[in-house]
């Protein structure tokens, strides 16, 4: 037997990583502002976060839902607070897909309609619900067809005004498209869902499984349009590459036992990694220095050649190229021992580093990444 192939594959086996570097087993070092898709919040081996989960494992690491686990109140109350959200509930899964799979069904038990809208671009998961709310035909099998799934140009207030009644159950949105190439969502399309949604009783769905976290340089993105979601998905940098996702539940929504649940969801080591993580946040003040370093990226890579437009907020960056694909570029940044990622936009890169990147270590990037932009 041999693994499964998912994504094309760089030509590198880490043997260590420490902060916002990756070495190989000759020794060679490499830049991570790729994160593994975004998940390295705080960057590889804080200490904080090894020393907490060495911690628990000498405690106790996993037990199930089925008793009481202290650790779900500390984060909850934690993350509530960082976030602003400390009136609504917490219920921890393990993944992304995870969170917007239940975000979903919650939005369904919630008004018992079926219809949902989602945008062009949008990526929301793999699972059965939240990839047939991906807008990308290639990963929804015949299975995940679903006839009660309507996709609108994000950004496009008009649209969404023709197709918004009381038969709609949710409106899911990123607070900044990841997958689909770094497009945000506009403050004011973002207050026009809201309006809507309270209007006909739709349920606002925030994913902010890439988006939140402070890497927007807020904690979550959609609080740059000062709205308040029903529901808002976590995941990636919730646990800085441990396995942990959440859905934030608005207080209207009913809480009863069997509605939903997990086995692994909310255990002692998920909750560990999860608290760890938003105390270097806090500690570190990262979601100010996230929103620091970001806006320093992309002021000096608008200046690059060949660098038709620079999208995103704090360290979620898509650089679009004005030449014919992305990925030589990116291939070539890699030869320069610096890992950046693709998008489904073929001519856009994504920057997607630890929130603790440096000054110094930007400007290695920017100098390489110019360098590579010249050579076009």
């Amino acid at each position: 037997m041999k693994p499964y192939d998912v994504y094309p594959l760089f030509d590198i086996e880490p043997v260590r990583a420490e902060g916002s570097y990756l070495w190989d087993a000759g020794g060679r070092r490499y830049l991570d502002l790729y994160g593994g898709h975004a998940v390295i919040s705080i960057g590889h081996g804080h200490p904080h976060y090894v020393r907490a989960l060495e911690e628990q494992l000498h405690r106790i690491a996993f037990y199930s839902n089925s008793i009481k686990i202290p650790l779900q109140d500390k984060l909850a109350t934690l993350l509530g607070r960082l976030s602003g959200y400390d009136d609504y509930a917490l219920f921890l899964c393990n993944s992304g897909a995870e969170a917007n799979e239940n975000a979903l069904k919650l939005a369904s038990f919630h008004n018992g309609r079926k219809k949902i809208i989602a945008f062009t671009n949008s990526f929301h998961g793999r699972t059965s619900l939240a990839v047939a709310a991906t807008d990308d035909p290639k990963i929804v099998a015949p299975v995940n067809a679903n006839d009660n799934i309507l996709f609108l140009p994000l950004n496009d207030v008009a649209a969404l005004e023709r197709h918004l009644n009381k038969d709609v159950c949710a409106v899911m949105v990123e607070g900044i498209q990841g997958v689909g190439g770094v497009h945000v969502a506009q403050p004011a399309f973002l207050q026009f869902i809201r309006h809507w949604c309270d209007k006909t009783g739709a349920v606002m769905i925030l994913d902010e499984v890439q988006s939140g976290y402070g890497r927007s340089g807020r904690f979550f993105a959609h609080q740059y349009a000062d709205v308040c979601p029903d529901l808002i998905t976590v995941a990636k940098g919730m646990g800085n590459g441990f396995p942990v996702a959440g859905v934030l539940i608005a207080p209207q929504f009913e809480a009863r036992h069997g509605l939903l649940g997990t086995t692994f969801g909310g255990n002692y080591l998920a909750c560990t990694a999860a608290i760890a993580v938003l105390e270097v946040i806090e500690n570190e003040n990262l979601t100010a220095h996230a929103a620091e370093m970001g806006d320093y990226l992309m002021d000096a890579i608008r200046s690059f050649p060949h660098v038709r437009e620079v999208r995103g907020r704090g360290l979620m960056i898509g650089v679009d190229l004005d030449i014919s694909c992305a990925e030589p570029r990116r291939k070539l940044l890699f030869k320069h021992r610096i890992f950046t990622g693709a998008s489904s936009d073929k001519n856009t890169l994504r920057i997607l580093p630890a929130l603790n990147l440096s000054r110094a270590d930007a400007d290695v990037f920017l100098q390489a990444f110019k360098l590579v932009l010249a050579a076009v």
